[in-house]
């Protein structure tokens, strides 16, 4: 495989890892005020070529092809690399950076620097990558206009992240009635008051607070049970007085200052992708023997490793969701890729094991315990490395 397949392969494994969530949440930091959001697309001002809060609702992301396109003034696609330059171009901002000479300039923002923002702002864990000057392809036959220039990115692993820190008090005045659709599903009531779940009456809505590891409020999100808000999204961001709580998912890992304890004891952790495995776990077998954490997503970072290698943690048994229809397909053997590739990450210094369902005991993109404590307990047994 050539090296510019390898870049292509690259840029495309980042923009069709990222979730409707994540781009939405870029598009309002962007000053985008995306007013529309379901399953399939988003709706925000164009801020491709217009000042934040200026532009019409014209600018579209489309889920399926990972592009924005823009149907005013742009009549263009393009994908998120190219919408942060067009964004910093308009804003005239530049990377300044020294010159020979001791000569301090500026200069335009080119792809790198665009990557480098993405990778940064999602806290995704980069790789060395040295880029050529060949143009890439997009998805729809469009190429990305500017060139890539060479360049190797460089993830600081020892970062240090500061997040938001919220007083949860208010949350006290949200309800915590019976949430019977979780119920149903196997969530026990215990779960429920434990991990201080709440009900929104206003919206129709199951508060899901977010702490850090030391038990810190840092996120709010809501899971919407009207039908028809689905549209905007099942899981969002909750907004109460004009404050939005959200925080950098990939910065935390949700559960930990519940199982914090019982990791350390153990010293395994399970990571699921959301929350609701984790409720589902500790309902199943036991709050005191929970060792779950979700990193409500798909990816697993270098800084989440971090925090589970604090607690002594051994083995790593990554639970993910089912992402293929057939076991052996062309969808599975892209998702054991990108198994692989965590493997390859964290593999040499920790013990990293996978849940595969091999046998068709889930249904598509079911997660592991979604099937109830039978079923993950033999997934959980027959646990691997990837081939």
């Amino acid at each position: 495989m050539s090296q510019e397949i390898n870049q292509k392969e690259y840029l495309e494994n980042i923009k069709n890892d990222l979730t409707l969530d994540q781009v939405f949440q870029l598009l309002v930091d962007l000053g985008g005020e995306p007013q529309t959001y379901n399953n399939s697309y988003i709706i925000s001002r164009t801020i491709c070529h217009n000042p934040p809060g200026q532009g019409s609702f014209k600018l579209y992301y489309y889920d399926n092809t990972k592009l924005f396109r823009c149907y005013t003034e742009c009549n263009d696609a393009f994908d998120i690399f190219q919408l942060i330059l067009k964004v910093k171009h308009l804003s005239k901002s530049g990377i300044t950076y020294w010159a020979k000479g001791g000569e301090l300039k500026t200069r335009p923002w080119d792809l790198p620097d665009a990557l480098t923002y993405i990778l940064t702002y999602y806290g995704i864990e980069a790789e060395n990558q040295n880029f050529s000057e060949e143009q890439l392809e997009l998805p729809d036959d469009k190429y990305i206009a500017e060139k890539l220039r060479k360049q190797s990115i460089k993830t600081n692993k020892e970062q240090s992240v500061s997040l938001k820190i919220y007083n949860g008090a208010f949350l006290k005045n949200f309800p915590q009635p019976r949430i019977l659709p979780w119920e149903r599903e196997g969530i026990t009531r215990e779960s429920i008051i434990s991990h201080n779940i709440r009900y929104d009456p206003i919206n129709q809505g199951i508060v899901i607070p977010h702490y850090d590891i030391n038990n810190q409020l840092i996120g709010i999100r809501e899971r919407t049970l009207i039908k028809e808000n689905e549209a905007r999204g099942k899981y969002r961001p909750v907004i109460i007085s004009g404050q939005m709580y959200n925080h950098p998912l990939t910065f935390n890992l949700y559960n930990i200052n519940w199982s914090k304890d019982n990791i350390r004891n153990m010293k395994k952790a399970i990571v699921f992708e959301g929350e609701k495995s984790c409720l589902l776990f500790s309902s199943f077998f036991g709050i005191d023997n929970d060792i779950s954490v979700a990193v409500c997503g798909s990816n697993l970072i270098n800084y989440q490793v971090e925090m589970l290698k604090s607690l002594g943690v051994e083995e790593i048994i990554i639970a993910f969701d089912r992402q293929y229809q057939e076991y052996g397909d062309k969808e599975y053997f892209k998702w054991e890729e990108k198994l692989i590739n965590i493997y390859k990450k964290y593999g040499s210094f920790i013990q990293i094991q996978f849940i595969l369902d091999t046998d068709h005991l889930l249904g598509y993109k079911d997660s592991p315990i979604d099937k109830g404590p039978e079923v993950f307990l033999e997934l959980f047994n027959n646990r691997k490395k990837p081939r």
